[in-house]
């Protein structure tokens, strides 16, 4: 069934724990630390059930298209198009919106049998997710501290990674803590598991799971959040809607039912339920959508920088633009090719071509610090000419001055403020320093995405290009 945007919001009144420093937040529909971003995940919601575009119906059921597991291209461009509509409406702003998460399980669910002894349950979980419209967060990281285990073991202290405890016969108990729950504080469940290689006797560690967000012993703890220090959403007008805040997961006894485990006590498999499914990829190729509409935000306030400055017919600054214009469709170039060279993948289903979508997972790593600071040298000292927010609007006289001496041939004094600060918030602020670097390990650390890369490449066929090339000509010496 499709969830309303009004339903979204009152699953989220459900007695979560979720912690900005000391203080326990009642509500994060209200506190102004996140209501306004789960207002704008609640609007998701509602853009995706009035479209009939952005849903199929299955058995007189209504899901969303992210849930679709794919037989042809079509239903891979059905996919594709619910994942434009949805970053468009956050402009690429929110990196793990209800769509990421659920496309991860859908892929797994098209090779369940990789779960071995827990396929069945993994199969209910998908079922369960698109059944009620579930949105999980992931947290699929062990924290930093937790990288030298013998450290702990010497000094006889609890290792902090998230582990199994016990077992029962009615499910497993885990402590412990995990990274790095982005969107959690608006998701309904956390999905747990490994994309980091674990040793093999990790065992403990290897726990795949899903666990209600609001389970007992189970609390978020919020990075800063930039939503609550936003002056106004003239002044900061992303980290006033936008904000999906990043938590660590801290499991204290949390018990979690066997019918919600996926993986346990098999190191390698926990991390190969992405890679041997098309889970990881059905996963980033959301990603990928993601960011492109994060790439045409950043190309269109480009433009208007320009024009603005009244730089705009410059042949440096046009080099500029034309260079941003075709790093954008390089992009939309590499998210039409996974479709156009879809793999048959498993045996009946679908996927994107993962060679393509990892390529440009690792652009997309590679080039976003690229990308900004050439946004920032556009900007050039503008952004600071400005008043410091836009309550000089309700003094008369300063006004009256402001708008008088401000305003530029190309756009009035206003308006240029307007555009400034938004160019600031994905630039200079708080809210786009944490996108800076999110975006630069926002699929693990650069050299993780270039091992995809690697593992994809068909190296057999590229040492033959070379071998056939060899063998077309002759070695000086040599009989013919």
């Amino acid at each position: 069934m499709l969830r309303t945007g009004a339903e979204h919001l009152e699953r989220l009144r459900d007695g979560r724990t979720v912690y900005i420093g000391s203080e326990k937040v009642r509500d994060v529909t209200e506190h102004p630390a996140f209501r306004n971003a789960a207002r704008s995940m609640a609007r998701l919601y509602d853009l995706k059930a009035s479209d009939p575009a952005l849903y199929f119906t299955e058995r007189g059921e209504r899901y969303s298209n992210y849930f679709l597991r794919a037989k042809s291209r079509e239903d891979l461009g059905r996919r594709k198009a619910v994942h434009e509509a949805i970053a468009g409406a956050s402009y690429g702003l929110l990196g793990r919106s209800p769509d990421h998460v659920a496309s991860f399980v859908t892929g797994m669910a098209m090779n369940a049998g990789v779960f071995g002894p827990y396929e069945r349950n993994l199969l209910a979980y998908y079922e369960h997710m698109r059944r009620e419209d579930v949105y999980a967060a992931y947290a699929v990281v062990p924290p930093q501290a937790a990288r030298n285990p013998e450290f702990y073991v010497k000094q006889n202290l609890p290792i902090p990674t998230l582990r199994v405890v016990r077992e029962d016969d009615r499910g497993v108990v885990i402590t412990g803590t995990k990274m790095l729950a982005t969107g959690a504080v608006f998701a309904d469940d956390i999905w747990i598991g490994n994309l980091i290689p674990l040793a093999p006797n990790q065992l403990p560690e290897s726990i795949t799971c899903a666990v209600p967000v609001n389970a007992p012993g189970l609390s978020l703890w919020s990075r800063k959040p930039f939503e609550r220090h936003a002056v106004n959403e003239f002044d900061n007008p992303l980290a006033w809607r936008f904000d999906e805040t990043d938590s660590m997961v801290m499991c204290d006894e949390v018990h979690v039912p066997w019918e919600r485990v996926f993986v346990h006590n098999d190191a390698l498999l926990a991390r190969e339920v992405y890679i041997r499914t098309p889970g990881h990829c059905y996963g980033n190729h959301q990603s990928n959508v993601r960011f492109h509409a994060k790439m045409r935000l950043i190309v269109g306030l480009a433009a208007r920088i320009a024009e603005a400055s009244g730089v705009a017919d410059v042949p440096a600054v046009r080099e500029v633009l034309g260079r941003f214009a075709a790093l954008e469709a390089a992009l939309g170039g590499m998210i039409a090719g996974q479709i156009q060279d879809a793999e048959d993948w498993p045996a009946g289903w679908k996927t994107f071509n993962r060679r393509y979508m990892y390529a440009a997972l690792n652009w997309c790593t590679e080039s976003h610090s690229a990308i900004i600071d050439a946004l920032r040298e556009l900007c050039g000292g503008g952004i600071f000419q400005m008043p410091a927010d836009i309550s000089v609007l309700e003094d008369p006289a300063l006004r009256e001055r402001f708008e008088t001496y401000w305003q530029t041939p190309t756009l009035g004094a206003v308006e240029r403020m307007k555009l400034y600060k938004l160019a600031w918030d994905l630039i200079g602020s708080e809210f786009a320093g944490r996108h800076l670097q999110y975006e630069k390990f926002y699929a693990g650390a650069s050299f993780i995405v270039r091992n995809h890369n690697y593992r994809e490449a068909p190296w057999p066929e590229f040492r033959k290009v070379v071998e056939d090339l060899m063998a077309s000509y002759s070695t000086p010496g040599r009989s013919q």
